[in-house]
């Protein structure tokens, strides 16, 4: 038995899942705050989706009641699909328990696929099969490539094992199809363990998911991760199977920076509402040495290096929750310290109270992870995909240090920070890193403290 609803003149009005982004195809149903049978208000929230790692309310267009509702929670949906059926007219609904195969309809009526004003239309809930979302590795799978695997007999193991061209490494229809075309045996018939033909020794092989023993105690806490967690360990463990990491670091001495921004700090507030940060004026730096070394500012295709135009900076952001996001500001080297601060700013405040839209943490192309926010000296970050390099900025210090003077060498204090540069040791060497890493010190030591703003 399944709850049916009845509807006399029902005007229909069809809910699609929206475009919430130039480049996103599909987004993820977090939560249902209605169900069938609610009567709903113009602007009433009806679900919150998830596309990568921003959340998005999705408020109703129409006034009416939900007769209809397709995809449940966690169900992965391609942009412009139906996902709910809302009826309009001011007519009552009807909520009746009724076997699913009975149709309601009109007996002296002719029977017909089109309903028409005097028809009573019959809804029901579509059942949705129950299907594995994840596979041992902890992947997300949509539902179109699960029917597709199941429908060719591709196990979980092989659907781990398939190198996703979506974004975050997901895996799409595409993607699937390729590899049942090339596949030659099944899975279980394969030593994922080592290469085999069909991969190079030099790409890593398909490993099952390596099982570690963990000893729980009664006192322990046990904490499901929540999406945007999973979402970030996949990201970064798919970088490091991607890139081959390195990373230089030095220390560089900001002194004339900290002056300055001391100096011109409340003035700057007080004139543009704004608080200037050091982060926009490495920002300004950071911008001037991408320019100077191009291969920092770029993305790996295959064998293609693609020399990105614009310089994005996506900018790591920690959460209230713990959790972290990078939005980015696009066109970065367009804009101007002032415009730098209002964007970094206007940026971190849309991160910490949930505002970002999805193409706000797309097309990033350099990221900088600042630790200094935390009082750390310097780190090793994790390259952000499919960008080539990340700069991490510590802790500004007070340090003793030589200061070469017309009249000899003298001890006094400095401002010191370290930077770290992780790059792809696929396209960048050592050479060039580092040099990178010491054209950005030489703008921030030759900053000019009495510019002004």
């Amino acid at each position: 038995m399944q709850r049916i609803l009845q509807s006399v003149n029902m005007v229909q009005f069809d809910l699609i899942m929206p475009k919430l982004g130039e480049s996103i195809e599909e987004a993820t149903i977090t939560k249902w705050f209605v169900k069938v049978g609610d009567k709903i208000e113009d602007d009433d929230i009806l679900l919150e989706i998830a596309t990568d790692k921003v959340d998005s309310e999705i408020p109703s267009p129409v006034s009416g009641t939900v007769v209809k509702i397709h995809y449940e929670q966690d169900q992965t949906v391609p942009v412009g699909t139906i996902i709910a059926v809302i009826d309009t007219s001011e007519g009552d609904v009807v909520l009746d328990d009724a076997p699913v195969q009975e149709e309601v309809v009109d007996e002296q009526a002719p029977v017909s696929d089109t309903p028409t004003p005097d028809t009573v239309e019959t809804i029901e809930a579509v059942p949705l099969q129950e299907v594995e979302k994840t596979g041992g590795s902890g992947r997300f799978y949509s539902p179109l490539v699960l029917t597709i695997a199941r429908e060719e007999g591709v196990s979980m193991d092989e659907l781990d094992a398939i190198q996703g061209s979506g974004r975050n490494g997901r895996v799409q229809k595409k993607d699937i199809l390729d590899y049942v075309k090339t596949r030659t045996a099944p899975a279980a018939s394969k030593p994922v363990s080592s290469p085999t033909a069909t991969q190079p020794a030099s790409q890593p092989a398909a490993a099952e998911k390596p099982k570690v023993s963990v000893s729980v105690s009664a006192e322990d806490e046990i904490i499901e991760m929540d999406r945007m967690r999973k979402l970030i360990r996949d990201h970064m463990i798919m970088s490091k199977q991607t890139s081959a990491h390195v990373t230089n670091m030095l220390e560089t001495d900001v002194t004339d920076i900290v002056l300055w921004r001391n100096k011109v700090k409340d003035e700057f507030v007080q004139r543009e509402g704004e608080k200037i940060t050091y982060l926009p004026i490495f920002m300004e730096a950071i911008i001037q040495a991408l320019k100077d070394f191009p291969m920092i500012n770029a993305s790996v295709d295959g064998d293609k290096i693609i020399l990105k135009k614009d310089i994005n900076l996506g900018i790591a952001v920690a959460l209230p929750t713990g959790n972290l996001i990078v939005p980015v500001i696009k066109r970065a080297d367009s804009l101007n310290l002032l415009g730098l601060t209002k964007a970094l700013n206007k940026m971190a405040n849309d991160a910490r109270n949930n505002k970002l839209s999805p193409d706000d943490i797309q097309g990033g192309t350099f990221t900088i992870s600042n630790f200094g926010t935390f009082r750390n000296v310097m780190g090793t970050p994790v390259i952000n995909q499919p960008q080539v390099a990340i700069l991490a900025i510590g802790t500004v210090e007070k340090k003793p240090a030589v200061i070469e003077t017309p009249t000899g060498d003298v001890i006094g204090i400095r401002h010191k920070m370290f930077l770290s540069l992780t790059y792809d040791h696929r396209i960048i060497d050592g050479a060039y890193g580092g040099a990178f890493l010491r054209n950005l010190a030489d703008y921030l030591e030759s900053f000019d403290g009495n510019r002004v703003i």
